[in-house]
């Protein structure tokens, strides 16, 4: 079962959105996989300390978009196309690149300089 133990809520994002994005991000990186159960709506949002109304959004979106089944009464499991998830990861990073190249344009960053900050962080991580 999928456990959110390393799930942060963030100020200024609504928390159905959050949900989403933490499943999505999970499935992308392969931690998240086909046949995971989700906690109950109920248990997930005491678990959070939401609006169990919150979960049942997030779900249903969720569900809508085809990474989660979901049954009344019955367990919802994370039900997804290999391919879908491949594709999710390509958004998501370049979703997440475009920030960080925004946010590099703001504070000057020519597009060298920009590139010469990643690499250099990129070695870092690497030690």
């Amino acid at each position: 079962m999928i456990s959110f133990d390393d799930f942060l809520l963030l100020p200024g994002t609504p928390i159905y959105w959050q949900i989403i994005l933490y499943l999505k991000r999970g499935i992308a990186a392969g931690t998240v996989a086909n046949g995971d159960e989700l906690p109950s709506r109920r248990v997930l949002s005491a678990r959070l300390g939401v609006n169990p109304n919150t979960v049942q959004k997030a779900y249903r979106l969720l569900e809508e978009e085809g990474w989660i089944t979901s049954h009344a009464g019955a367990k919802s499991l994370v039900t997804y196309d290999p391919a879908g998830a491949a594709r999710l990861r390509r958004e998501l990073l370049a979703q997440d690149a475009r920030a960080l190249i925004l946010a590099m344009r703001q504070t000057g960053l020519t597009k060298e300089e920009a590139l010469q900050w990643v690499e250099t962080l990129w070695e870092e991580e690497e030690t």
